[in-house]
């Protein structure tokens, strides 16, 4: 009977939704875009300016999520994220209904609300290494290019192929913007270092700014382009060390998880009892309450660690 009536609320959705032509997209590009509103009132403006008011920890994980995939490149793929996790809300309240769970159903919905947010924070940190990687390699033959030719722009043309996505776009649109646009090098120079986030690329920036008058203080930059090296090989120890916990905890959460059926074919009477009965079913609404308080924690608090200096 509970399948029969999920059905008939998944029909009467469906139908709401092609009577008044709507698409999931712009539906819940509407709805976290209402969620996301800026404060109405001088008083709310103010409480958030002096952060007396803090956010809610659904805005907060929709904010942040927001600005990494900005931050990434990828912010046209906001608006699916937020599909993905309006389905996962959905799909998540229902499989708890369809069990007979009524306790576990917000917990669920909840729960799984978070899950695409959740994976975008840790896709971040695989971004930013494989840029990490790539600009390693490309400030390193561009420095070699203009030791020897004293042009940045040429240095950086003759190279340009060499280069891949995400910073060979970087470069590309330097270039064109000396040859096309401005010929101000130094300029060119400021809008190139805000285009990448990372501490090594904006020094070295900066140095090759400094060589724009100076065109002796080019040999400094050669250990600039040194000390991202020694960076990579520090984090990527750091990362490893962060990792572990993060394994036993996925661990750990499987063994708990695994235990439920496991326990059907070990002892039915515990089974029923567990999955039947009022008691049962809130251990398993708090059980997985839990698991997706301990998930954030960990994601949040194992996040790699930068080694910067």
């Amino acid at each position: 009977m509970t399948m029969i009536q999920l059905l008939a609320c998944v029909g009467m959705i469906t139908g709401f939704f092609f009577l008044l032509h709507l698409r999931p997209v712009e539906f819940t590009d509407d709805l976290f875009s209402f969620l996301l509103r800026k404060p109405k009132t001088l008083k709310e403006e103010i409480n958030e300016a002096t952060r007396r008011k803090k956010p809610g920890i659904l805005k907060k994980e929709i904010t942040e999520a927001q600005d990494i995939l900005v931050m990434t490149g990828r912010g046209s793929r906001f608006s699916l994220v937020c599909a993905v996790s309006l389905a996962l809300f959905a799909a998540g309240g229902s499989f708890a209904i369809m069990i007979g769970n009524f306790f576990l159903a917000p917990v669920m919905a909840c729960g799984f609300l978070f899950v695409p947010f959740w994976y975008v924070r840790l896709t971040a940190n695989y971004y930013k290494k494989n840029v990490s990687a790539e600009l390693e390699t490309a400030l390193s033959i561009i420095t070699t290019a203009y030791l020897r030719n004293e042009d940045i722009l040429t240095a950086v043309e003759e190279n340009l192929h060499y280069l891949n996505p995400p910073v060979q776009n970087v470069f590309r649109d330097f270039v064109t913007q000396v040859k096309m646009v401005n010929p101000d090098v130094e300029a060119a120079l400021k809008v190139l270092r805000g285009r990448i986030e990372n501490d090594v690329f904006e020094e070295w920036c900066d140095a090759l700014s400094d060589c724009q008058l100076d065109r002796s203080l080019k040999t400094t930059l050669t250990p600039i382009v040194n000390k991202m090296s020694d960076m990579r090989i520090v984090n990527a120890e750091l990362e490893f060390l962060v990792t572990e916990p993060r394994k036993e905890f996925i661990t750990m959460v499987f063994l708990v998880s695994g235990n439920i059926p496991l326990m059907y074919f070990l002892n039915r009477s515990w089974y029923e009892t567990l999955m039947f009965t009022p008691v049962g079913q809130i251990m398993l609404a708090v059980t997985a309450a839990l698991i997706f308080i301990s998930t954030a924690l960990v994601i949040r608090l194992t996040k790699p660690l930068e080694y910067r200096r």
